[in-house]
């Protein structure tokens, strides 16, 4: 049952809850199913694909060296993002095959509009939050 709640943790690492819109991109055959469920589990609700029309709470983008241009990438998953929705681009760890350096995706992330935080442990993978300025709220 460690995994089990290892895998909570991740969600919650995530701030992913109960009936939040999560929509998966970049998703391969070494995802971290484990994590996957979680969110699932965590958020009562199925992971949405690249073909989603509805506005999402958080993109996890499963994101490896090679992948391509990460900018150009963020400036298409920020589309179906709420207003104060996350990204979370998620890497292999350093020594793991397709790592990417955290600072290349704290680089990539100022031209597309977004600020990154500091990354967490994901098991076999890092996680880079991406969150969109604060705007004041408009008055009408």
């Amino acid at each position: 049952m460690v995994a089990a709640a290892d895998a909570q943790n991740y969600a919650q690492k995530l701030g992913i809850s109960h009936d939040m819109v999560v929509q998966e991109l970049g998703w391969d055959e070494d995802a971290d199913d484990a994590l996957r469920s979680e969110i699932e589990e965590a958020t009562g609700s199925e992971l949405l694909d690249e073909d989603t029309d509805e506005v999402v709470d958080v993109v996890l983008l499963w994101w490896r060296d090679g992948d391509g241009d990460l900018v150009d990438e963020l400036l298409n998953v920020i589309t179906p993002l709420a207003d104060d929705g996350v990204v979370w681009v998620l890497s292999p760890k350093t020594g793991q095959q397709g790592h990417v350096d955290p600072s290349e995706i704290a680089e990539s992330a100022p031209p597309a509009g977004l600020t990154s935080t500091t990354p967490v442990s994901l098991g076999s993978w890092t996680g880079t939050k991406l969150t969109q300025p604060k705007t004041p709220s408009k008055q009408r």
